[in-house]
């Protein structure tokens, strides 16, 4: 049997086939007859936002949170289109599934110069895994089909469908939609037991052993394969920047964020290491920098990578393994339990242990508990607030940058950053799509009062959609990142470092949320209790010291000979 439908309303039937509970969207007149559709779609709920950009990053948050795909809509063409990029740039980076989906000009106007007319095919190409524009009603089925495979299929990332005017409003026959089941990937590689059998005897004869856990091991919820087999080999694990939450916090063989901008302790484990096991991790930029400075350049790396591609990209390997992180870190810990453990093991990792201890309580004892309020005091007490279940989002720059291995995270998947894109502007958008994910789990999102400034709008739809998260505002009335570098490379020529904001805590207020003031250190456990439990969504402005700056890339001005 076939069904007479608009091109706009069969969209929202493959979105509904495709089990989709939450679009983020604004409205717009290129895609009425879709908008049309949604009034009658009662599974589906429309969260509308203020600006594009933050609908991508709720609708990327949301997938990182869900394991499903994300959905974003802009109604409009042309400028309702382009504020889609740097949210899908941001997507991609963190390989992201958002399915975005945007109006475009009707066909008949392609080329004419025509009102908000932008070649959006082109545009969106190099920021999405695929860029489609749908050429015929018949055909939208189709290519929902398609951009859904696309964005869920390994490595994930963001992909854009741009739909004319005229194919949303133009009729057609459509069979019932088809079970996306039928069309999936099933199955993902398993490592092949001759590189098993290689990288266990790696393992075994390895005198300084260390497990790097990324985003393939967080992302699939791998972390009980993962410490399992950093259990056989009792070997220290450490994680990958942005990926703290891959391990629980509380495991005894956790060391934390390794890389530049991690903890000294997990970041000496893999400058020592004889052999690391790169466990879903592509030892990236913000891992590594690229640099043996960070990786012993004598170490035999094992790389565990579903991305083929990956494998030895920027170091070189003496085993690659194409598969599942969590598959073969089973397959390791099968062929290793039959393997005499080491004495010298036993001892790096009692040494770490120690290390690691010393390290957390002196990072709660030299914490500055002055005023002003400086970072460390306002993350000991963070530390000591959150709830272990607290989902937590970050914001790129100084503060955020200084938090993301200074909070525990217990429970995977719990931390949510810009990754390797740096974006600041993020959190606080990227919180409300993990808690639309995540009704059941506290959202607690990390920002600068820059960042916030970007995004504040979107306080309506949190307050109108009842996403009742916690953002903590670390206000230090400047762009913290940018004015370190030029304090400490550019003898404190300041400009355009310094920022004015109103008090959040009033704003929050007349957006119908709750606000909350911490100007004193001593006012914080208090405010962010009181924000948690305020059933509502809450903004805590922290004031914290505007001195309190820290240069994370001074590699980037060696060639001013800082």
């Amino acid at each position: 049997m076939t069904e007479t439908l608009s091109g706009g309303q069969a969209a929202v039937e493959a979105l509904l086939a495709e089990d989709t509970r939450h679009v983020f969207g604004l409205i717009g007149s290129a895609t009425m007859e879709m908008f049309d559709a949604l009034y009658d779609a009662d599974p589906i709920t429309f969260i509308g936002v203020h600006d594009e950009r933050t609908g991508t990053h709720m609708a990327d948050g949301y997938a990182r949170a869900s394991g499903k795909a994300g959905i974003v809509l802009a109604g409009q063409n042309g400028p309702g289109a382009t504020n889609l990029v740097t949210g899908l740039s941001q997507a991609k980076a963190a390989f992201s599934p958002v399915v975005s989906i945007a109006g475009a000009l009707s066909s008949g106007h392609v080329y004419r110069d025509a009102f908000q007319e932008v070649d959006q095919q082109a545009l969106f190409t190099p920021v999405t895994k695929k860029t489609w524009t749908v050429p015929s009603a018949d055909r939208v089925p189709e290519l929902f089909r398609e951009a859904f495979r696309t964005a869920l299929t390994p490595r994930q990332g963001p992909v854009q469908l741009n739909l004319p005017r005229d194919v949303l409003a133009a009729q057609a026959d459509f069979e019932p939609m088809q079970d996306p089941a039928h069309y999936r990937n099933h199955s993902l590689p398993v490592a092949h037991p001759d590189a098993i059998e290689a990288a266990a005897g790696l393992l075994a004869g390895a005198l300084r052993p260390v497990i790097v856990a990324g985003g393939g091991i967080k992302n699939t919820n791998g972390h009980e394969a993962a410490t399992g087999l950093a259990e056989t080999l009792a070997c220290p694990i450490v994680t990958a920047p942005g990926h703290g939450d891959a391990i629980p916090f509380g495991h005894p063989l956790n060391a934390g964020q390794m890389g530049p901008r991690g903890n000294p302790v997990a970041s000496r484990l893999v400058k020592e290491a004889d052999v690391i096991l790169a466990l879903g991790t592509r030892l990236g930029f913000n891992s590594t920098f690229y640099s043996y400075d960070n990786v012993n350049k004598a170490a035999k790396i094992i790389q565990v990578e579903l991305e083929p591609t990956a494998i030895g990209r920027f170091f070189p390997v003496e085993i690659g393994i194409w598969a599942d992180a969590p598959s073969a870190a089973a397959q390791l810990a099968a062929a290793l339990k039959t393997r005499q453990a080491r004495a010298e093991v036993a001892t790096w990792t009692e040494t770490f242990q120690a290390e690691r201890k010393a390290f957390l309580e002196a990072r709660d004892a030299d914490a500055v508990e002055t005023h002003p309020t400086q970072p460390s005091g306002l993350f000991k007490v963070l530390r000591r607030v959150l709830p272990k279940d607290a989902a937590i989002t970050m914001d790129a720059g100084t503060l955020c940058l200084q938090a993301t291995d200074a909070l525990n995270y217990w429970t995977p998947k719990s931390l949510f950053t810009p990754l390797d894109f740096g974006l600041v502007g993020f959190s606080f958008a990227c919180g409300l799509g993990v808690k639309a994910a995540r009704p059941d789990r506290p959202v607690v999102s990390l920002m600068g009062d820059g960042g916030f400034g970007m995004t504040v709008s979107e306080l309506s739809t949190a307050v109108d959609h009842g996403l009742n998260t916690v953002t903590i505002v670390m206000n230090n009335q400047c762009w913290g990142a940018e004015k370190a570098y030029q304090r400490d490379f550019f003898n404190g020529r300041y400009i355009g470092a310094d920022i004015s904001s109103p008090a959040f805590d009033r704003m929050a207020e007349l957006y119908g949320a709750k606000g909350f003031r911490a100007e004193r250190l001593s006012d914080v456990e208090g405010a962010v209790e009181a924000a948690l439990a305020c059933d509502a969504p809450a903004i805590v402005d922290v004031a914290v010291d505007p001195a309190a700056l820290y240069s994370f890339r001074r590699d980037s001005f060696k060639h001013r000979g800082g």
